[in-house]
């Protein structure tokens, strides 16, 4: 982006929702815009296997999507749960899997997304946040505000995840007979999953072979022991939260107690958090001041670091910079 402020990053090591850890909470400022703004922080919360510095604040070319939100003025944030990205592994993760339960849960993330949300309210003495949840954080951040709808000013999910009884996804080749502390995943497994449902000359048009590589390779290399092992190691809570809610039909959240405005974004080729599960939970939207669902073309589930995530800057920073 020609001619935009430079930006600042902190990483803060704030107290994990689990006694004994931390996790990583980083903020992205304009060093020119340090007096402050009208707009409430934002607060991005990643899905269910890379964390938020390796997704929202990768940069591909010169800036990532945290990078463009500060540039235009906004104070933005986002958090690692416990065992993602450069947050601390549970001592578990140094075990076999089969040794210990799932961890981190999507309970836990909402009580640590609370943490990360409180440590950001006190900071900057502010009386909400707006959050952008992507994948299985659109399930955390929706149960978040409508848990603590005071403090959430602006929802924006980039797909919306929607899991009912009996639900169809590829997901569920991830979720194995026995669930135990975590799961690995290989470099070739990430790019393997990336082109779901698509050929080699459709999911290069949409981001070159090169690129997906080379975002693998970064993501997977924030697993202190990835050139041990040659593998990221995962956390299971939320794939145990998927199989239980997928079989009882039991709602992972309640889209109804949710009050902010909110934006729904998804890819047009998302093949886990599939337009039809973002027409679900706009439906169950019932009491949100304002709700728009946008579907955006030649995208799939990682639309955010493919060709077209432009246009799903533009959509976030036009719902952040909007009125209504």
């Amino acid at each position: 982006m020609e001619n935009s402020p430079q930006v600042e990053r902190v990483d803060f090591r704030i107290k994990s929702a689990r006694e004994g850890y931390e996790v990583l909470l980083r903020n992205k400022d304009a060093i020119t815009n340090k007096a402050g703004i009208d707009q409430n922080p934002i607060l991005f919360v990643h899905g269910a296997t890379y964390g938020s510095t390796d997704t929202f604040d990768y940069k591909i070319g010169d800036y990532s999507w945290m990078d463009m939100l500060a540039q235009h003025g906004f104070d933005v944030w986002c958090l690692d749960i416990l065992g993602y990205g450069r947050s601390d592994r549970p001592k578990e993760m140094g075990e076999a899997p089969e040794n210990n339960p799932p961890l981190s849960d999507t309970e836990h993330a909402v009580s640590e997304i609370h943490q990360a949300v409180s440590f950001i309210l006190d900071r900057r003495n502010c009386k909400q946040v707006d959050l952008i949840g992507y994948s299985w954080g659109t399930a955390t951040c929706g149960s978040y505000a409508g848990r603590y709808p005071e403090l959430v000013g602006r929802l924006f999910l980039s797909g919306a995840l929607w899991i009912e009884e009996g639900s169809s996804s590829p997901v569920k080749d991830l979720i194995p007979a026995e669930i135990g502390a975590y799961r690995t995943v290989t470099v070739d497994a990430m790019m393997k999953r990336w082109a779901t449902g698509l050929d080699d000359k459709s999911i290069d048009s949409i981001v070159s072979e090169s690129d997906r590589r080379d975002w693998c390779i970064f993501t997977a290399g924030c697993d202190p022991d990835f050139e041990t092992n040659g593998f990221l190691r995962a956390p299971t809570g939320v794939v145990k939260d998927f199989a239980a809610f997928s079989q009882s039909g039991d709602a992972w959240y309640d889209p109804g107690l949710i009050r902010c405005p909110v934006q729904i974004a998804v890819g047009e080729l998302d093949q886990e958090t599939t337009p039809l599960q973002g027409q679900q939970v706009f439906a169950k939207l019932v009491n949100a001041k304002s709700k728009q669902l946008t579907v955006i073309g030649q995208g799939t589930h990682s639309l955010l670091l493919e060709n077209n995530r432009h246009q799903l800057h533009k959509l976030s920073l036009d719902f952040l910079n909007s009125t209504a």
